[in-house]
C-alpha cells in the first residue's frame, strides 16, 4: 500500500521552540510524528535544519523543514510508489533526495519525520503494534520481549538547568524491580523525596526543573548531588535496589585539552582545570563512594585517547553519546579504539528510522549495550517507548518522572508490559544485555 498524502507542519517542542510534525496518509487513514530536537547537540550529529531568521522564534523557526517535506519529500514519496511497509526503500530515496552527508540540505528533522509516521502506517498495515514492527524490521527476538530500565534524570544541570553545577545529568535506575511498573513507583517515590531535600537543603526554588524534569538546585558539585541522591534513596527504603548514572556532557566545558567543571563561572579559572588524567581520578573517587552503574561522555566528543584510556581502567557501563552521535562511521571508531561498552541511541542523531537500528545492530554485534534516548527538547510523541521494546535494548532514559512530555514514554512502556503480560521480561540488573535476554 502506497502513501497517498504528505503534510508537515510546524508545532512546538517542550521548550517553546518551534519543530517538525509530518502526516501520511495511507488508505489505512492518517499517521503522525513529531521530531524532538537537543539542548547540548554533539557536532557530528545530523543536521536539524533552522530558518536562522532572527527576527522570528529567535533564529530557530523550522519553516523551510517544513517546506521541505511539503514540495520535496512528500511528492517524491507519491510518484515513487513505494510500499509503506519498505522502510529501508523509503528511508534510501529521502537520503538520495538530500544528496548530503549529513542531511543538510533537507534536514534530519525533516526527514526523521517522514521515517517514523511511515513506520506507524506500516505497523496499521501488517495490523501489529509498532514495537512489534520495529523488532520485525531490525531481526530482534520477541520471545520474549524486554521491557527496560529506565534511567530517571531526577537532577539537572549543565546545559540543561541554571545553578552552577557542571555535569549534565544525574539519574537513578530501579535495576532492583520486578517490573517496570515498579520500577515507575520506586522512582516516582524517590524523586518526591529528592525534591522535598533540595527544597529543605537549598530553598523552595529548589524544586524548581529542568529541561528534563529533574530538579536544579543551586548545586555546586556532582558530590551534593550525589549525596542528596543517595540520601532519597535510602529514605524510601531501596538501597541496592536504585542505582545511580551520570551523563558529564563535558564537550561544553573542555577548553584547550582540559575540563573545566567551573565553566558557568564568567571567570573560571584556568589553573583549576582539570587534564583527561585528573578527571579521571574525580570519576574514579565517584565510583568508590556512590552507587554508580553508568557514566555517559565522560569525556568530550573528539577526546577519543581519553576515552580509550579510561574504559580500560572501570568495569561500570560507559556509554558513547557525543562521541558517536548514532553515526556508524563514529561508531565503528569508538568500537575499533575500545572507547565504550554502550551506545547511546538517538533517533534525531542520525535522521531515519533505518539507520538507527542499524546503529543498534552494529553495536549489538560488537557486544555493546545500546540505550534508547529522548532529547532535552521534547514532544508528546512517545516513538521510542515502541523503539527500545522492539529493538530489545533494555534501557531507557526520558527525563524525570515529571512533565507530560517525558511521561509520554513512560506510561507507553506501562501499556506495553500490561498488553504483553507474560510474553515480556524486565530487563532488571542485566539492562546492559538485553539483546541477550
Amino acid at each position: 500500500m502506497s502513501i497517498t498524502k504528505v503534510h508537515a507542519r510546524t508545532v512546538y517542542d517542550s521548550r517553546g521552540n518551534p519543530t517538525v510534525e509530518v502526516e501520511i496518509t495511507t488508505e489505512n487513514g492518517l499517521f503522525r510524528a513529531i521530531v524532538p530536537s537537543g539542548a547540548s547537540t554533539g557536532i557530528h550529529e545530523a543536521v536539524e535544519l533552522r530558518d536562522g531568521n532572527k527576527s522570528e522564534w529567535m533564529g530557530k523557526g523550522v519553516t523551510k523543514a517544513v517546506s521541505n517535506v511539503n514540495s520535496i519529500i512528500g511528492p517524491a514519496l507519491i510518484k515513487s510508489e513505494l510500499c509503506v511497509t519498505n522502510q529501508k526503500g523509503i528511508d534510501e530515496l529521502m537520503i538520495s533526495l538530500d544528496g548530503t552527508s549529513n542531511k543538510s540540505r533537507l534536514g534530519a528533522n525533516a526527514i526523521l519525520g517522514v521515517s517514523l509516521c511511515v513506520a506507524r502506517a506500516a505497523a496499521a498495515q501488517k495490523g501489529i503494534t509498532l514495537y512489534k514492527y520495529i523488532a520485525e524490521l531490525a531481526d530482534a527476538r520477541q520471545d520474549p520481549f524486554v521491557i527496560p530500565v529506565p534511567f530517571f534524570n531526577v537532577l539537572n544541570g549543565g546545559a540543561h538547568a541554571g545553578g552552577s553545577l557542571a555535569m549534565q545529568e544525574f539519574k537513578i535506575a530501579p535495576v532492583g524491580a520486578q517490573s517496570f511498573a515498579e520500577a515507575m513507583r520506586m522512582g516516582s517515590e524517590v524523586y518526591h523525596h529528592l525534591k522535598i531535600l533540595a527544597k529543605e537543603q537549598y530553598g523552595p526554588s529548589a524544586g524548581n526543573v529542568g529541561d528534563e524534569g529533574g530538579v536544579a538546585p543551586d548545586i555546586d558539585t556532582a558530590e551534593d548531588a550525589l549525596d542528596m541522591i543517595v540520601e532519597a534513596i535510602n529514605i524510601c527504603g531501596y538501597e541496592g535496589r536504585v542505582k545511580v548514572g551520570i551523563d558529564s556532557a563535558p564537550s561544553v566545558f573542555y577548553k584547550d585539552g582540559k575540563y573545566d567543571l567551573n565553566f558557568k563561572e564568567p571567570n573560571s579559572d584556568p589553573s583549576h582545570w582539570l587534564s583527561p588524567a585528573q578527571l579521571a581520578e574525580y570519576y574514579h573517587s565517584l565510583l568508590k563512594k556512590y552507587p554508580i552503574i553508568s557514566l555517559e561522555d565522560p569525556y568530550a566528543e573528539d577526546d577519543w585517547s581519553s576515552w580509550s584510556a579510561f574504559l580500560k581502567t572501570v568495569n561500570v557501563q560507559i556509554i558513547a553519546d557525543d562521541l558517536t552521535c548514532t553515526n556508524k562511521t563514529r561508531i565503528a571508531r569508538a568500537i575499533e579504539e575500545k572507547c565504550a561498552n554502550t551506545l547511546l541511541l538517538k533517533l534525531n542523531q542520525i535522521g531515519t528510522l533505518t539507520e538507527s537500528i542499524e546503529a543498534a545492530n552494529q553495536a549489538f554485534d560488537a557486544g555493546w549495550g545500546v540505550m534508547i534516548s529522548h532529547r532535552s527538547g521534547e514532544t508528546e510523541d512517545p516513538f521510542i517507548a515502541d523503539l527500545v521494546v522492539g529493538l530489545r535494548c533494555g534501557q531507557i532514559k526520558s527525563g524525570a518522572l515529571s512533565r507530560s512530555e517525558r511521561l509520554a514514554k513512560y506510561n507507553e512502556l506501562l501499556r506495553i508490559e500490561e498488553e504483553l503480560g507474560d510474553d515480556c521480561i524486565y530487563a532488571g540488573h542485566r539492562f546492559h544485555d538485553g539483546n541477550k535476554l
